[in-house]
């Protein structure tokens, strides 16, 4: 977890280019998953899970599919990774950031072999590919409504590890809060890790005990809702990566649905026909890999409205959560009236925007 090693994709930049040789047609494909988390987790690994279902729906006895779940970002996924391949599969899908080492690692010794690295920027060799999703469109619709439904005037983030990712999804929810209400302050809490349900629930806890009414987080588990659930209807919340619609109408108002399941279609079925190359994807709101889900009736019809209409100006390309002026968290410019983020701006991310407190941590 780096982050200054992050800084290196600024200059590796997302050009959303393809190289490579197309691959001769296969009969049969085997598609292995690795997952962070359980595949109960209600959030990020769970919706992998269903992009993989969607994979053997729509080949059939053409792919099996097989995965692991719960694999540590370390030297365990340097081994179920080699163990995969040694297997017989023919693409591997990890899916998440800490697997960028495992999976250039492994991927060196296994040349015939397919990777594909949720999140990561690094493809080392000709084999690996990288696929993201741009979590801060969802974020910009989500700033919107905590920035109009907080009473208190204080909103929350549950933060996971310090990376562009993470970083840029803070600013996008605090620039869109604050634009629908200056009075907004927002309080990051850093939990360092992606699931672990306790630390979310006290992570959630402490903000509440703040005055936090209105909380959004970047880790996989369902406990901040659960938390906020505990209130009484003095706070709300959003789903994160699924739906999490067991908390409907209230806390949960919306959710980002993380929908992966299409792109995992497209990459073996271009394996299977013989069309697969090397990629770097960075689908958002337009393409269908992020989602909003659906606004519940606890949002005021006119606030569902405009949160509606910024994920339709999103999806047309109208609209850009990242559109200056905006300046740094220490007042220095960062974007210029106008001026809508570079991609690798973005995939660089290490600052915060004017008017958050605290530092991000090293």
């Amino acid at each position: 977890m780096n982050r200054r090693q992050l800084l290196a994709s600024a200059a590796l930049g997302l050009g959303l280019m393809f190289g490579g040789a197309a691959q001769a047609q296969m009969d049969k494909v085997k598609a292995c998953f690795v997952y962070v988390g359980p595949i109960g987790d209600g959030g990020w690994t769970y919706q992998h899970h269903q992009g993989a279902l969607a994979v053997k729906e729509a080949f059939g006895d053409r792919v099996e599919i097989a995965w692991q779940e719960s694999v540590p970002e370390g030297a365990d996924a340097e081994r179920v990774l080699t163990q995969m391949a040694l297997g017989g599969c023919n693409i591997i899908f990890t899916t998440s950031f800490g697997y960028m080492d495992a999976t250039n690692a492994v991927a060196a010794k296994f040349p015939n072999v397919k990777f594909e690295h949720a999140t990561g920027y690094r493809r080392d060799h000709p084999n690996v590919s990288t696929y993201n999703a741009r979590f801060y469109e969802g974020r910009a619709v989500q700033g919107t409504i905590a920035g109009r439904m907080t009473k208190t005037n204080k909103i929350g983030y549950i933060a996971s590890f310090p990376i562009p990712e993470v970083i840029m999804g803070i600013n996008s929810y605090y620039l869109h809060a604050k634009k629908v209400n200056p009075d907004v302050e927002l309080t990051v809490v850093w939990v360092y890790t992606w699931f672990d349900p306790p630390k979310e629930a006290d992570a959630a806890k402490a903000m509440i005990e703040q005055g936090v009414d209105v909380i959004a987080s970047h880790t996989d588990s369902t406990a901040p809702l659960a938390e906020a659930a505990k209130t009484g209807g003095k706070v709300i919340g959003f789903g994160q990566a699924s739906d999490m619609a067991e908390y409907k109408p209230t806390p949960r108002v919306s959710s980002i649905i993380d929908n992966w399941g299409p792109y995992y279609v497209k990459r073996v079925g271009a394996l299977l026909d013989g069309t697969y190359e090397q990629a770097d994807a960075w689908e958002g709101i337009a393409g269908g890999e992020v989602l909003i889900g659906e606004i519940t009736d606890a949002v005021p019809a006119e606030v569902k409205a405009e949160a509606e209409a910024m994920r339709d100006a999103i999806a047309a390309g109208t609209y850009h959560p990242f559109t200056g002026p905006l300046n740094k968290q220490d007042g220095s410019p960062w974007l210029a009236e106008g001026q809508t983020a570079p991609d690798g701006d973005l995939l660089g991310m290490n600052f915060y925007v004017e008017g958050i407190t605290g530092e991000i941590p090293k």
